[in-house]
């Protein structure tokens, strides 16, 4: 061969590349597989835990309704006063959970009592009514803020850890005569 004639490079073949396939194509499913398996059991397992505590506190909301309305007609048809005796928690600032602080929950709740007695302890133990409406709502992200058919739900919870926390005191209903999300 003389040094001015080149030699002829060999030509790849055009196609599929083994390693390719044979490497690529198992890593590609068990990726597929992983994925799979993650959504499945932990998504799935959060999203369905959510599910069942909303489920409970419906269920909770809808017995607490019958049980009042049944210690009204064992009481000889005594109804409560709706509006009689009212506490408010007014000007109440929460960071959602979730929100690194960027946004804010602007609230003032009241609380219907049954009493006069009920009231003057709820304003004995302010900072306790405080720290209720408060551990509540900031336990909330903003989507579930945002839903204005979930409001319902939260006076529910506001209305039970009240019923867990003070005991003496009856709630009738629970009031958000200021609600600003921003």
């Amino acid at each position: 061969m003389a040094e001015n004639e080149i030699a002829p490079k060999p030509e790849k073949k055009a196609g599929l590349n083994l390693k390719v396939l044979l490497i690529g194509l198992p890593a590609f499913i068990i990726q597929l597989v992983a994925v799979y398996f993650i959504t499945a059991n932990v998504l799935l397992n959060k999203y369905q835990d959510t599910v069942k505590k909303a489920e409970q506190i419906i269920e909770n909301a809808e017995k607490a309704k019958k049980d009042g309305g049944a210690s009204e007609s064992e009481q000889g048809g005594e109804g409560k006063e709706l509006g009689k005796f009212l506490y408010s928690v007014d000007e109440v600032i929460i960071n959602p959970n979730g929100t690194d602080g960027k946004r804010l929950l602007l609230t003032s709740v009241g609380f219907d009592i049954n009493s006069d007695a009920g009231q003057k302890e709820l304003k004995e133990k302010e900072i306790l009514v405080k720290d209720i409406v408060i551990s509540v709502l900031s336990s909330k992200n903003i989507t579930q803020l945002n839903d204005v058919a979930y409001k319902d739900t939260l006076k529910i919870e506001i209305k039970n850890k009240m019923k867990e926390k003070i005991p003496s005191v009856k709630v009738n209903e629970v009031y958000f005569s200021k609600y600003i999300i921003q």
